[in-house]
This record gives C-alpha cells, sequence and structure tokens, in this order.
C-alpha cells in the first residue's frame, strides 16, 4: 500500500502530463511521500510548480544538481524510492530505457533505480504499434521492467486506437501491487459478493441491504497479493477491481451454479456474498396488482452454497465464511464454524454502528478452526481484508510446514 512509501514519479513529454498529476495527488492524499522528477519536453505541457503544490517536495528537472546532504540528485531520488514510475511513458523515453541511454534526469533515473519501474506508456496509436517500440516494450519486460498496458479510444490527435494512458484507478492499482508482497502469488482465489434478488414479478424481488464493499475489498485486495482472482457478485453499484475476473449473477441460484462451476481449480474460497434463503415458490409472469386485501407469499428454500461448498471441500482448499449477526454472536459463529466446515469465519454485528450494511467500515471477529478468535476494532474495509487474508496466509504457512 502506499502509505508511508517513497514514490518517485518520472514525467516526460506527452499531452497525458495533465493526468499524470491526478496520479500524483491521489498517490499523496493515500499517504505516500512523492518526489517528482520532469524532462524538459514535460515542462512544455505543465509547469513544475504544479507538483510542487501537489506533493510539498521540490520538483527535479535538471540531472547535475546537488541531492539531499550533498549527495548525487539521480542516485538519492532512485535509491530511497520503494517504487519509480514513469508516466506518461513516450516512445522516446522508452526506446531511452531499452538501450541503456541517460543523458537527462529521468532516463538516469531508470539507469539508477533499484526498487521497481514501471512504465506507463501513452503516445499515437501507430507509434504504440510500431515494431521498434513492441521490441522495446518486449525488452524491457524481459529485463524485468513492469508495463500498465495502455487503453483504447480517442486520442489527443484525433484518431482512434490503443495508446491513450490507462485509466488512473488501473496505474493506482499496479503501483500498489508493487508495493504489496506477493504471499498470495499463484494461488487461485474465489470471491463472492453481494446480495442475491429473488424475482417474485416482472417488477418486484425479495434482495437484503448487502452492498458488497466487503466482498469487493477481500477481491481487490488478494489480487494485491499476487492471487489470481474470481468475483461471483450479485447485483451492486461498485465497479470491479483492477486485475479481477468478475462474473455478475442476479438469484441466488445463478450465485450457486457459477461458483460450483469454478470451485474445483480454487484453492483459496471467502464467500462474502449475503445469499438469499429463500425465494418466491411461484413468480408471476405479469405485474401482481394489488387486490384490496391482504397477500401471502409461499416461499421455498434455496441452494445452502456455503454449505454445499464445505462438502466437497478438499484437504488443499480452504473455505471462509461470514455471518451477520444480531444477536449471541459468539454462539452463533461458532456453531456455523462447525456444521459448515469451514476453516475461518468472519462475523459482524451489524447493529453495531459502522458495521452494518453499506458502510465503508466494519468491526468483526475472526474464528478460526483452530480455536482462535481476532477481534478487530472499527476500520475501513480495505483493511479488515488484509486483516482476514493475513490469517488466511498464516494457515497456508502452517500447512507448508506441516506436510
Amino acid at each position: 500500500m502506499p502509505a508511508g512509501k517513497s514514490v518517485t514519479v518520472g514525467i516526460t513529454g506527452g499531452i497525458a502530463v495533465y493526468k499524470a498529476a491526478e496520479l500524483v495527488s491521489s498517490l499523496v492524499k493515500a499517504g505516500a511521500d512523492v518526489h517528482v522528477a520532469m524532462t524538459s519536453s514535460a515542462r512544455e505541457f505543465m509547469t513544475p510548480l504544479t507538483f510542487e503544490v501537489l506533493t510539498g517536495n521540490p520538483v527535479h528537472t535538471q540531472l547535475f544538481q546537488t541531492g539531499s546532504e550533498g549527495g548525487v540528485l539521480h542516485i538519492d531520488l532512485a535509491q530511497k524510492a520503494d517504487v519509480l514510475v514513469i508516466v506518461p511513458a513516450t516512445a522516446n523515453i522508452i526506446g531511452k530505457a531499452a538501450s541503456g541511454i541517460a543523458d537527462d534526469l529521468v532516463s538516469t533515473l531508470i539507469m539508477a533505480a533499484s526498487c521497481p519501474v514501471l512504465f506507463c506508456p501513452a503516445m499515437n496509436a501507430v507509434m504504440f504499434h510500431n515494431p521498434v517500440v513492441q521490441q522495446n516494450i518486449t525488452k524491457l519486460k524481459e529485463l524485468g521492467y513492469h508495463f500498465v498496458e495502455p487503453g483504447e479510444g480517442r486520442l489527443a490527435c484525433g484518431t482512434t486506437g490503443k495508446g491513450r494512458l490507462a485509466d488512473q484507478a488501473i496505474i493506482f492499482h499496479s503501483i500498489e501491487k508493487l508495493l504489496t508482497p506477493q504471499d498470495l502469488a499463484g494461488l487461485d482465489v474465489l470471491v463472492t459478493a453481494g446480495p442475491t434478488r429473488e424475482p417474485l414479478d416482472p417488477v418486484r424481488y425479495l434482495s437484503n441491504r448487502s452492498s458488497g464493499k466487503m466482498g469487493y475489498a477481500l477481491a481487490r485486495v488478494a489480487a494485491l497479493r499476487g492471487a489470481r482472482v474470481t468475483l461471483v457478485t450479485g447485483p451492486t453499484s461498485l465497479i470491479p477491481p483492477p486485475g479481477v475476473e468478475a462474473i455478475r449473477v442476479e438469484t441466488a441460484r445463478e450465485m450457486y451454479d457459477a461458483v460450483l462451476q469454478h470451485f474445483e481449480q480454487a484453492d483459496l474460497v471467502i464467500k462474502a456474498a449475503a445469499v438469499a434463503d429463500y425465494r418466491p415458490q411461484d413468480v408471476s409472469s405479469q405485474k401482481i396488482k394489488k387486490q384490496g386485501q391482504d397477500m401471502q407469499l409461499q416461499l421455498t428454500r434455496n441452494p445452502d452454497v456455503l454449505a454445499e461448498l464445505g462438502r466437497r471441500k478438499k484437504d488443499h482448499q480452504l473455505l471462509v465464511g461470514f455471518a451477520a449477526e444480531t444477536n449471541d454472536l459468539e454462539q452463533n459463529a461458532l456453531a456455523k464454524l462447525t456444521r459448515k466446515n469451514l476453516d475461518l469465519l468472519v462475523a459482524n454485528d451489524v447493529t453495531i454502528p459502522g458495521a452494518g450494511f453499506d458502510y465503508d467500515t466494519n468491526v468483526v471477529r475472526i474464528f478460526g478452526r483452530d480455536g482462535e478468535v481476532e477481534s478487530l476494532p472499527l476500520m475501513d474495509k480495505n483493511r479488515v481484508a488484509q486483516k482476514i487474508l493475513d490469517r488466511v496466509a498464516k494457515l497456508l504457512t502452517t500447512r507448508r510446514g506441516a506436510k
């Protein structure tokens, strides 16, 4: 995560420089210490003052400047960085790096960096597809440099194609991933999120108040930690995290089918979705009209997704469940942990302020099959996701050590 990390941003000359300002602002807001270096071409599009205001640090433009405490500037900037981001990365800077040319501050930073280096290409589509540019990108990837794929759409030159700077969310995610230990690398993780909707007629449905935020946070953090993540999501207003395969479903039976389809190849399953226990026995093909008297609904049980996963679970698989409770939290959580053959169960009391549905925060207790119980205070759901996955990583380490 960017908080407390040092990020050096090398800005080169392209119209997408203005988007780099937004990225720098987001990094600063996330708690990173951001230092900016600009080429002379970049300064034709935007002045250093913009980045000085955004970062609170001086912007560096000259190769032959003295660094802090009398050191060499390009060495200081490169060596104290946890990640070096080149944005926008023009064909020129990519070519220089691939050829080992260091003739200005930004290109010299690339040569001097021992931290991960992330290139964010932005250029005309014809330039991007030029065989020389593609060869340079391939060479740099083989040498261990990282790239964010450019987006497709209308370009500044008026044409349409691949070459526009990737969306900020994708670049930010890539930076976060480079700053995050890859302790879940190689794992296939299946996450469920959100509510389900059980139709009553073409207009109405039965559902619950789940927003999907906890499940989406888990999918996002698992992807940051190196896992291959599949997210089976009920109806939400959320955008799936970058790098996550999202499968959208609506009803409990659709979620049941989608989860079972992907369960066999999963190493870890986290079922954070709030799946409806019941559905209307009969679904009207026409809107049900008000008749002036009370109406009774006959409900029938939906398949229990978590229980079925617990029955099918293999020795190498980990299964994490959730329980939203309003009373007797510990008693209900421990019973569900055993009954559904779970490795971990995350329980929250939805009557506690900040811990119910649709909040950005949560207050949870994590129950382990080994009897260990961890109580977490009120915190952001992304931090809760980190804590849950820390427990998962601990379980994986224990299992590997037992083999």
